[in-house]
C-alpha cells in the first residue's frame, strides 16, 4: 500500500490495510465456464460465506477452521450449495442481460435471509438457505435494507424491521415468523437506504433525503450530482410530512424544522466550507477531461412516470398473491438493465423523473453510516471527476469536514471510528479510535488505469493540507506481488467479522536465539584472523581465556533440560500469537477471488516504511542522506507515540530497534561521519531506549565481535532483528578485508565510547544478564585504549578525554576482569592495569606492576611518572599486609633510602608496625644506606636514646669522610668560621648561622647539623672516643687552619694553653671539651676561634654542660640537666675574663671585658680583677664594675647590721614569751595561806614590772639599730 499520490502502481504494505485471502477461484459456474460471470455481492455469518453472482446464483460455502496444531494451515471453504433464487420476469423488465443476485441481506436474529435477484426479493432460512414464507416474492424491488444499525443481534428471535425500496414507495416490513408490511412511506424511486433507529437516509436517482420512518417525515438533502439544480428552491433542509396527501402545497414545518436547515458551519477552525450549497457550487466547475470514457457507475435519466399508471392500495402482507407490486416503467427498462450490469448488480431507481437537463448524468448514490449519529453521503459532478463525501447527523446538519475522492467512487465502505461493533457499515479490529473510508475506483497511472481502493481517514482534522490517502490494489492470481489492475473491485462491510492470525507479526516479534559467530555456537572459539589484539599470540591467549571463562560460566549455571530451546521458541510463539490477532468484516472481490480487507498491523506498516527508506531506489538516489533522515523521522514519530496495548508496546520497541540497527549499519559503512552531532545523539538514544542488547550492536562490528560473551542460553532477540543482523553479518563476511580495531574510523570509536558508557549506567538492573556487561566492559576498554593511543605520555586525564574515561572505567570496576588484564598487558598500559588491581584490592599485583614500571618496563601511558616511588610509599601506608609492607619497604629503601625509611617510620599505617630493632636489623642487612635515616627517625622524632651513639657514628663518618676527601669542604668550613667572626654583635649563634647557610641538598652539611644537635644534648655518649677519632682523623689538616695565639702586655696575664690538634670541627670540639671538663679549651675556642662571645657567657652560666645553639633542635624527650654550682660558674667566669683580656682586637677586648664585668661583676673579687686589668686602661672601662662592687660592700654591711638587730629582737621576743608563759603557770609558795596570798600579790607585781621593762628595752634597742643603719 502506498500513498494515493504515488506514481508507482505497486501496492505497498505501509498503509493501514492489507488484503488477506478469503476465498480464491470461486466456482462461479457449475460447468466451469465462468468467464462472463462476476461476483455481485458477498456476505458472511458464523463460518458461512454467501456469494451472489451475475448468473443469478447464490453460492453457499462452509468454513472449515485451520488445524490449531499447525500454524501454517489456513481456512478451507467447501461449497455447501448452489442456489438459483426465484425471480419474476415482469412485462416491464428490460430486454438486456439480467443483473443476477443483487443483494444478500442476512437477518441472524430471526434466522432469515433476504435475497434480491433480478429485482425480485425472496426469503430463505439461515444457514442452509431453505425457502421460507412459501412462495412469497416481492417484485420490482430496487433495494432491500434499512435494518436498524443500532440494534444488536443479542435478542435472538426478535422480529427485525427492514425497508423495501419499491418504485413508488418504501415498505416497512417486519420479518419474524412471517413477513408483514407494517407501514408504507410515500417516497418514490428509492434505490438505497441506511437506517439508525427511526431515521433512515435514503436516495433516489437524483438526491438524498432523511426519513423519519415512524412519523413519516422527510428532510430533503443535497443532490447526488452537484450539476443537478432541478429541485425546487427552498426545498433542501425543509421538513416535509409525507404521511398523507399534501395540503397547502404539501409542506409542513415540524418542531425540529428550525434545526433541520443546513447552514455553513466552522468545525475545528477548518477552512473548507461545510455548507452543502458551497460544496456543490465548488464542484460545478470540475469538468471531465476530454477523451475519457463514461464510467458505468452513473445512471441514465429515467422517463417521467405516466400520469395514468394505476396505483395499488397498500396491502397488510406482502405474501398476498392477489396484490402484486406495480411493474416498472417500460420505457426505461433497457437503460436500467445496462446500468445495473455495469454497477455491480445494483440497479438504479426505475421511477418517473423530470426530464433531464442537457449534459446531466445520474451518479450512483452512496450512503454509509460511520457512527451512530452520522451518515456519509457522496456527491459529485461526473464519474471521472472528484467526489465529495459529506457527513450529516440525524437532523441533516453537517458534522465534520468533508472527505474528497480522486474520482467518483463505484462503491464505498467505512471501517472503525464507531463504538458500534454490530454495524455492517463498520468493522472492528480492536482500534475503534481510527476510522477509515474506502472508495473503489479507477486511477490513472503511467501504464494506464488501475482499479483499486482509495483509503483515507475520516475522523481527523487534516487542516489546510490534503488528507493523507492510501492506494490499495488487489494482487494478481499468478504473482501476488503484481497487482491486478483491469477488473473493477467490489467492497462491502459484512455482517460478521472473522478473527485471523498475522504470522508475519509472530515471525518478527517472537524471541529467537541469536549468535553472531560462525555456526551459531554459544561459546565461539576466537579466531586469530581479523583479531583485534596486537599479536597472534595474544589472541590465542584470549581464546584460552574465553574457553576457560565459558567453562566456569557453564559450571555456575544449572544444566538446561533437553530441547529447551524448542520449548522456549514454542512458548514465545504462543505468547505472540495471542497478541497478533486481528479481525475484519470488510470483503473485497474482483473476478473470482475474494479477500479480507484487514487492518494492517502497526508493525508491518512501520517496517514497510523502513524497507521503503532503505530500498534500492532510495540508496541509488543522489541525496544519500535521505535514507538517514527518513529513519530518524520514523524514530521520532515512534518516540512521540504512547503505546496503548501490549502488542503496540512490543511493536514500537521492535521497530525502534530495527530502525536503530539500520542507522548503525549505515553509520558504520561510511568512512567519515554522515551524521551531525545531534543526529548521532539521536541514534544513540534510540539504541538505548529500544532496549536492544548491546551485543547485537557489537556483532555488526567485526573488530569487536570477538569480545561478545554468551552464556548457555545465548542472546535472545526479536526474530526480525535476528534476521536483519544476520543479513548484515553475511554481507560483511563476503568482504576480503578483515576489520581490526585500528582500522575503525574515529567517528565510530567515539560513537562506541558514548554508547557503551551509557550502557554501563544500566548496571544493577536485574533484568540484564551479567554476560552483557562483560561484553560491554571489554569492548569499551578496547575502544578507550585505542582512542588513548595518541595521548602524550605522562599526560594526566583531563575531563572528557579518553584517558580520563579509561581511568573511570577501571576505577569503578569491570566485569570482564581477566579480559581487561589481557588487553591492558597487550597495549602495554601497566599503570592502568595497576589501577584495575587497586579496584579489586589486589595489593600484591598493584605493587608488582608499579615495581615493573619503576624498574624500567615499558608503560606506554607514562602516567606513573617520576613520582612512582612516592606513590608506592603512600600505597604501603594504606594496606594492612605486613609482609607486603616489609618487602616493598626494603625494596624502596634500596632505591630511595629516605623514602623507604618513611614506610617503617609511619605511625598511621594500617599494617602492624614492626619493632624498631627488627627494622634496624633488616635495613642493615638489605638497605645499609637507609639505616641512618631510620635512626634519625628513632632519635629525633621518637626521642629514643638507644641509638644515639650509633647515629653519632654515622654522622661522624659522613662529616669526616667529606672533610678528608674534599678540599672544598674544608675550605668551606674554615670560611664559615671567618665569616662568623667577622659578624658584628648582636649576631646569631653559630648553630643558627650554620642552619641559615646550609646548602639544602648537601648531605654532609645536614649531617653535621644533626651531629651538633646530638652532641649538645644531654645524652650519654663516649665523648672521649669521639674527640679522639676527630683529632686523629683531622690532625693532618690542623696546620692549614690554625689560629695565632693572642698577645698580652702584662706579665701576670694568664698565658693561653696549647691549641687543639684540629680546627675544622670547632663547635664539636667545644661541646666535647665541655663534656670532658676541658672548659678552658672550650672557652678559648669560643672566644678566639669563633668570636661567639654570647655563647661563651652562656657556657659559663650553664657550667659547660650545653650550648645555647644546640638547644633549639634538641630531642624533645632529652633528660633535664642539673644546674651548675656557684663555684663552677665563678671559676668559668674567671677563665672567660682571662680569655677576654687576650682578645687580639683591642676594641673587642675592652668592649667584651667591660661588658662582662658590668653584667656579671658579682662573680668576681674586686682586688683580683684590679690585679688583672692592665694599668693603661681607663677607669671608665671598669667604673660600673667598681660602683657595683662598692655598693655591694655597703649592702653587705647593712645586711649584717639588720641581721644583728633582727637577732637581738628575736632574743627579746623569746624572753618575753618565756615570762608570759611563767606568768600563766604562776609561782609555787610553801607556807601559810596569808604568806601565800601576800607573796602571790608581790609576785604578780614583780612580773608585770619585768614585762614592761623588757618590752620597753626591746623597743628602744630596735629603734637604735635602724637609726644606725639609716644614718
Amino acid at each position: 500500500m502506498a500513498p494515493a499520490s504515488a506514481a508507482s502502481p505497486k501496492p505497498m504494505a505501509a498503509g493501514p490495510y492489507v488484503l488477506r485471502p478469503l476465498l480464491h477461484d470461486v466456482p462461479l459456474s457449475a460447468e466451469g465456464n465462468d468467464e462472463d460471470i462476476k461476483i455481485n455481492c458477498v456476505d458472511y455469518l458464523d463460518g458461512n460465506l454467501y456469494v451472489g453472482t451475475s448468473a443469478s446464483e447464490l453460492l453457499h460455502f462452509f468454513r472449515i477452521p485451520p488445524d490449531p496444531n499447525d500454524p501454517n494451515s489456513t481456512d478451507t471453504f467447501i461449497l455447501a450449495s448452489r442456489l438459483l433464487p426465484a425471480y419474476s420476469d415482469t412485462s416491464g423488465a428490460p430486454n438486456g442481460p439480467k443483473p443476477g443476485v443483487q443483494q444478500i441481506l442476512l437477518l441472524p436474529r430471526v434466522g432469515k435471509a433476504c435475497i434480491l435477484c433480478n429485482w425480485t426479493v425472496t426469503f430463505y432460512s439461515l444457514p442452509e438457505l431453505s425457502p421460507v414464507f412459501g412462495t412469497t416474492q416481492v417484485r420490482n424491488c430496487n433495494w432491500i435494507g434499512g435494518v436498524d444499525l443500532n440494534e444488536t443481534s443479542d435478542n435472538s428471535g426478535t422480529a427485525v424491521t427492514i425497508l423495501l425500496s419499491l418504485n413508488r414507495r418504501i415498505q416497512v416490513v417486519r420479518i419474524g415468523d412471517d413477513a408483514r408490511v407494517i407501514r408504507k412511506i410515500d417516497f418514490a424511486g428509492s434505490t438505497l437506504s441506511v437506517r439508525r433507529d427511526s431515521i433512515a437516509c435514503v436516495a433516489d436517482s437524483r438526491s438524498y433525503a432523511l426519513l423519519d420512518v415512524d412519523r413519516q417525515l422527510k428532510i430533503p438533502l443535497m443532490s447526488i450530482s452537484s450539476l443537478d439544480d432541478s429541485a425546487p428552491g427552498g426545498q433542501y433542509g425543509q421538513t416535509q410530512n409525507i404521511a398523507g396527501p399534501p395540503e397547502n402545497g404539501g409542506h409542513s414545518r415540524s418542531a425540529s424544522s428550525a434545526t433541520a436547515r443546513l447552514a455553513p458551519a466552522d468545525f475545528h477552525s477548518h477552512s473548507r466550507s461545510t455548507s452543502l450549497s458551497g460544496l456543490i457550487g465548488n464542484m460545478r466547475g470540475n469538468q471531465r477531461p476530454q477523451g475519457e470514457q463514461e464510467d458505468p457507475v452513473f445512471q441514465q435519466p429515467g422517463t417521467p412516470k405516466s400520469s395514468n399508471t394505476p396505483e395499488r392500495k397498500p396491502s397488510p402482507a406482502i405474501n398476498d398473491a392477489d396484490k402484486p407490486l406495480p411493474p416498472p416503467p417500460r420505457d426505461s427498462a433497457a437503460s436500467l438493465a445496462s446500468q445495473a450490469s455495469a454497477a455491480g448488480g445494483i440497479s438504479p431507481a426505475r421511477v418517473a423523473s423530470p426530464k433531464p437537463q442537457p449534459g446531466l448524468v445520474f451518479l450512483k448514490p452512496h450512503i454509509v453510516s460511520p457512527t451512530p449519529e452520522e451518515f456519509l453521503l457522496v456527491t459529485g459532478t461526473g464519474p471521472l471527476d472528484p467526489g465529495i463525501g459529506m457527513f450529516v447527523n440525524l437532523d441533516g446538519d453537517p458534522t465534520r469536514p468533508t472527505v474528497e475522492f480522486e474520482r467518483y467512487p463505484r462503491e464505498i465502505a467505512v471501517d472503525g471510528g464507531s463504538p458500534d461493533v454490530t454495524s455492517p457499515g463498520a468493522s472492528t479490529l480492536g482500534r475503534e479510535e481510527e476510522g477509515y473510508v474506502f472508495a473503489s475506483m479507477g486511477k490513472e497511472f503511467d501504464d494506464g488505469v488501475h482499479q483499486g481502493l482509495e483509503i483515507q481517514r475520516f475522523d481527523v482534522n487534516v487542516g489546510e493540507d490534503e488528507a493523507e490517502k492510501f492506494w490499495l490494489e488487489v494482487p494478481s492470481k499468478d504473482d501476488s506481488a503484481t497487482p491486478a489492475t483491469s477488473t473493477p473491485i467490489g467492497i462491502r462491510s459484512l455482517l460478521a467479522s472473522e478473527e485471523m492470525q498475522f504470522e508475519e507479526v509472530v515471525k518478527r516479534l517472537c524471541q529467537r536465539r541469536f549468535s553472531p559467530f560462525n555456526g551459531g555456537t554459544a561459546t565461539p572459539a576466537v579466531s586469530t584472523k581479523g583479531a583485534d589484539s596486537r599479536t597472534r599470540s595474544s589472541m590465542e591467549r584470549l581464546a584460552r581465556e574465553k574457553e576457560s571463562f565459558d567453562r566456569d560460566l557453564a559450571s555456575e549455571e544449572e544444566p538446561l533440560p533437553e530441547n529447551w530451546e524448542t520449548i522456549r521458541n514454542r512458548e514465545n510463539e504462543e505468547f505472540v500469537r495471542v497478541l497478533a490477532k486481528g479481525s475484519s468484516r470488510l470483503a473485497v472481490w474482483t473476478g473470482a477471488n475474494i479477500w479480507w480487507a484487514v487492518r494492517n498491523p502497526l508493525l508491518l506498516q512501520l517496517e514497510s516504511s523502513l524497507e521503503l527508506a532503505t530500498s534500492k531506489e532510495q540508496k541509488s538516489s543522489s541525496d544519500s542522506s535521505e535514507q538517514k533522515n527518513q529513519l530518524l523521522s520514523l524514530i521520532k514519530t515512534i518516540n512521540n507515540r504512547v503505546p496503548k496495548t501490549e502488542l503496540e508496546f512490543m511493536t514500537l520497541g521492535y521497530v525502534k530497534q530495527r530502525a536503530s540497527i539500520m542507522l548503525v549499519a549505515y553509520f558504520l559503512s561510511c568512512a567519515e561521519s554522515p551524521f551531525s552531532d545531534f543526529e548521532t545523539r539521536q541514534m544513540e538514544a534510540s539504541l538505548l531506549d529500544g532496549d536492544l542488547d548491546a551485543r547485537v550492536v557489537l556483532s555488526l562490528i567485526p573488530a569487536l565481535r570477538n569480545e561478545i560473551v554468551m552464556g548457555q542460553k545465548g542472546i535472545w532477540v526479536y526474530g526480525g532483528i535476528k534476521s536483519l543482523v544476520e543479513e548484515y553479518i553475511a554481507a560483511e563476511k563476503d568482504k576480503a578485508v578483515t576489520q581490526t580495531v585500528e582500522s575503525l574510523p574515529r567517528h565510530v570509536l567515539d560513537f562506541l565510547r558514548r554508547f557503551l558508557t551509557a550502557w554501563r549506567n544500566k548496571k544493577g538492573f536485574g533484568s540484564i544478564s551479567a554476560e552483557i556487561f562483560r561484553t560491554v566492559d571489554a569492548s569499551l576498554l578496547l575502544v578507550l585504549l585505542e582512542l588513548d593511543k595518541n595521548t602524550p605520555a605522562g599526560k594526566s586525564g583531563e575531563p572528557g578525554s579518553p584517558r580520563k574515561e579509561l581511568y573511570e572505567l577501571v576505577d569503578h570496576g569491570v566485569d570482564c576482569f581477566d579480559r581487561a588484564v589481557s588487553l591492558l598487558k597487550g597495549y602495554r598500559r601497566l599503570y592502568v592495569l595497576s589501577r584495575l588491581y587497586q579496584q579489586r584490592k589486589l595489593s600484591p599485583y598493584v605493587l608488582k606492576t608499579w615495581r615493573r614500571i619503576i624498574e624500567g618496563e615499558e608503560d606506554r601511558g607514562g602516567e606513573l611518572g617520576s613520582d612512582g616511588e612516592l606513590q608506592v610509599r603512600r600505597y604501603l601506608s594504606n594496606i594492612s599486609n605486613q609482609e607486603l609492607v616489609k618487602t616493598y619497604g626494603i625494596w624502596l629503601a634500596k632505591r630511595n633510602p629516605k623514602l623507604g625509611v618513611e614506610v617503617f617510620a609511619d605511625d598511621k599505617m594500617k599494617a602492624p608496625k614492626l619493632v624498631p630493632t627488627e627494622v634496624v636489623a633488616l635495613l642493615r642487612e638489605e638497605a645499609p644506606d637507609a639505616v641512618k635515616y631510620y635512626l634519625e627517625h628513632l632519635v629525633f622524632r621518637k626521642g629514643s636514646t638507644a641509638y644515639i651513639n650509633e647515629l653519632i657514628t654515622y654522622y661522624l663518618d659522613i662529616v669526616i669522610n667529606d672533610l678528608q676527601s674534599s678540599p672544598d669542604s674544608r675550605a668551606t668550613a674554615t670560611a664559615s668560621y671567618e665569616a662568623y667572626r667577622a659578624l658584628r654583635p648582636p649576631k646569631p649563634t653559630y648553630r643558627q648561622f650554620l642552619t641559615d647557610n646550609a646548602p639544602p641538598d648537601d648531605e654532609a652539611w645536614q649531617s653535621r647539623l644533626r651531629l651538633l644537635q646530638l652532641l649538645g644534648g644531654a645524652h650519654d655518649y663516649d665523648a672521649a672516643a669521639i674527640r679522639q677519632r676527630i683529632d686523629s682523623s683531622l690532625a693532618e689538616f690542623s696546620s692549614e687552619h690554625g689560629v695565632p695565639p693572642p698577645h698580652s702586655k702584662k706579665q701576670n696575664q694568664p698565658q693561653p694553653q696549647p691549641q687543639p690538634k684540629q680546627r675544622l670541627l670547632v663547635p664539636e670540639a667545644i661541646i666535647l671539651n665541655g663534656r670532658l671538663h676541658g672548659h678552658e679549651d672550650s672557652l678559648r675556642l669560643l672566644v678566639h676561634h669563633l668570636g661567639d662571645y654570647d655563647s661563651a657567657v652562656s657556657y659559663c652560666l650553664r657550667g659547660g654542660l650545653s650550648l645555647s645553639f644546640t638547644n633549639t633542635t634538641a630531642p624533645s624527650q632529652q633528660p633535664k640537666q642539673p644546674p651548675p654550682s656557684k663555684g663552677t660558674q665563678s671559676h668559668l667566669f674567671h677563665v672567660l675574663l682571662s680569655e677576654f683580656l687576650t682578645i687580639e682586637d683591642v676594641s673587642d677586648r675592652v668592649e667584651q671585658t667591660g661588658a662582662l664585668l658590668e653584667r656579671f661583676g658579682g662573680w668576681f673579687d674586686v682586688l683580683e680583677v684590679l690585679g688583672m686589668i692592665p694599668d693603661g686602661w681607663a677607669v671608665d672601662v671598669v667604673a660600673q664594675f667598681l660602683v657595683m662592687a662598692l655598693r655591694k660592700l655597703v649592702e653587705e654591711r647593712h645586711e649584717s647590721l639588720v641581721q644583728r638587730a633582727l637577732s637581738g629582737a628575736e632574743n627579746l621576743r623569746v624572753g618575753y614569751e618565756s615570762v608570759v608563759k611563767m606568768g600563766e603557770v604562776g609561782p609555787t609558795v610553801v607556807g601559810g595561806e596569808d604568806e601565800k596570798r601576800g607573796e602571790g600579790r608581790q609576785g604578780e607585781e614583780m612580773q608585770h614590772m619585768e614585762m614592761g621593762e623588757m618590752q620597753e628595752m626591746g623597743d628602744m634597742g630596735g629603734i637604735c639599730i635602724f637609726q644606725e643603719i639609716w644614718s
